[in-house]
C-alpha cells in the first residue's frame, strides 16, 4: 500500500507540537510535572523486533520510517526523558499481516506473531521492570489465537494482549472472534486496542486515516462490543445481551482517548446530565462506557479530554499513553496540565489509574 499524504509521524507530531506549545507558557504545575517523579506507566507504546522492522520496511506502510532505527534502549532514553518507569509494548497498525486477503499471509503472520511476542518477553527480561508486554495475536485465525494466548500468558508472563479495532471485515464484537474473548475474559486478561483502516476505508476521500478513520475504526469496534443482538426469534423486546456484558472480566484500554466515541453520542445513547450525575443501568452502554479505559496519546486536548472526564463521571479511567516512537515523547506529560486536570488527576492518570488494572505494578 502506498504511502499517504501525510505521515504518521508527521500527523502525530504536529499533535504533540500543539500540546507542547501551551505547555511550555511557564507554569508552575507544568515543572511540578516534570520534577516530582511521576514513575509513569505508559500504556500506548510501540515495539518492534528485527524481523516486524524489515517486513514492514519492504511493505512501506504507513509510519513505517519510525522505526528503522527503533532500539529498545533508544525507548528507554525517551523514557527517561519523560518520566515514565514501565512501557507496555504493543504491536501498531497495520499488525502482522500487510494486505486485505488473511489467507494469502495466514502463516506468515503466525510466525510473526512468535517472533514479536518472545522479541517483547526478551525486552522485558533484559530491562526489567522497564517494559511490560501486550502480546500480538495472530487474528483472524481463532485457533492460532488461542495457542498464542496460552504461550503468551503461561510462558512468556504477558500483561495482556494488544489487538487491531478490526481484522479485515471483522470488528472485535463479532461472534467470529467469541472463542479468544471467552478466553481472554476467563483469564481476567487486559485489551488493549489500536486502530487500524478496515479494508472497507483506506483513503477515504484522499485523505490520511490518521486524520479521521483510525478514531473512527475505535468507535466501529467500541460498537461492536456493546450493542445488543436482535431478539432471538425476531424483532422486540429480549435482545440478545452484547458482548461486552459477555466478557465483563476484561479490561479494555481504547487509544486516543476512544477515538471519536466523544462525537458519537448514538453509540452511548441518550444521556441526560441527571442521568451522567447517576450511576448507570448495569450493562447499559454507559455502563460499559464508563468500565473501559482511554489512554491520552494523541488526545491530549481540552476538548477530548474534558468531553472524556464528562462522560466517564471523572478521571480514573483514563490512562497514560504516548503512542511513542511517533512524536516527541518528551511533550507528552508536558501537555497534560494544559488540558484542564488538577494535580490530583494527573496523579492518577500518570500512575495510579493503570496500577488498578495492572495490580503487579503498584510498589
Amino acid at each position: 500500500m502506498a504511502l499517504r499524504n501525510m505521515s504518521r509521524r508527521q500527523f502525530i507530531a504536529s499533535l504533540a507540537a500543539a500540546g507542547a506549545t501551551v505547555a511550555y507558557s511557564g507554569s508552575r504545575l507544568v515543572a511540578q510535572t516534570q520534577n516530582a517523579n511521576p514513575r509513569r506507566l505508559d500504556l500506548h507504546h510501540h515495539f518492534a523486533s528485527p524481523r516486524w522492522i524489515k517486513r514492514t520496511a519492504e511493505i512501506k506502510r504507513q509510519g513505517w520510517e519510525a522505526f528503522q532505527d527503533y532500539t529498545p534502549a533508544k525507548a528507554i532514553e525517551g523514557m527517561d526523558k519523560a518520566g515514565i518507569e514501565t512501557a507496555f509494548v504493543s504491536c501498531t497498525e497495520p499488525g502482522i499481516w500487510y494486505g486485505d486477503n488473511f489467507a494469502i499471509e495466514r502463516a506468515e503472520s503466525i510466525s510473526m506473531a512468535r517472533d514479536m511476542n518472545e522479541y517483547g518477553a526478551r525486552m522485558m527480561s533484559d530491562y526489567k521492570g522497564r517494559f511490560g508486554l501486550f502480546a500480538v495475536l495472530p487474528l483472524p485465525d481463532v485457533d492460532a489465537s488461542l495457542k498464542e494466548i496460552e504461550y503468551a500468558f503461561d510462558t512468556l508472563k504477558a500483561d495482556g494482549v494488544g489487538l487491531l479495532t478490526s481484522y479485515g471485515d471483522i470488528w472485535q464484537g463479532d461472534k467470529r472472534f467469541q472463542p479468544v474473548f471467552d478466553e481472554l475474559n476467563r483469564r481476567n486478561a487486559v485489551v488493549y486496542s489500536h486502530p487500524t483502516d478496515a479494508a472497507c476505508c483506506h483513503n477515504l476521500a484522499g485523505q490520511n486515516p490518521a486524520t479521521l478513520e483510525w478514531f473512527t475504526d475505535t468507535s466501529r469496534t467500541i460498537l461492536s462490543l456493546v450493542a445488543e443482538g436482535p431478539a432471538v426469534g425476531g424483532r422486540g423486546e429480549g435482545r440478545t445481551p452484547s458482548a461486552a456484558t459477555r466478557y465483563g472480566n476484561i479490561k479494555f484500554i481504547w487509544s486516543h482517548g476512544g477515538g471519536n466515541l466523544i462525537a458519537s453520542t448514538r453509540i452511548i445513547g441518550a444521556v441526560s446530565e441527571k442521568d451522567l450525575s447517576e450511576t448507570p443501568p448495569l450493562n447499559s452502554h454507559l455502563h460499559h462506557i464508563r468500565r473501559f479505559y482511554y489512554d491520552t496519546a494523541g488526545a491530549l486536548n481540552p476538548i477530548v479530554m474534558q468531553g472524556l472526564k464528562k462522560l466517564l463521571g471523572g478521571t480514573s479511567h483514563i490512562v497514560f499513553g504516548t503512542d511513542f516512537p511517533y512524536g516527541n515523547i518528551a511533550t507528552f506529560p508536558q501537555a497534560l496540565p494544559t488540558v484542564g486536570f488538577n494535580a490530583n488527576e494527573i496523579r492518577g492518570i500518570n500512575r495510579d489509574n493503570a496500577v488498578a488494572i495492572l495490580p503487579k505494578y503498584k510498589s
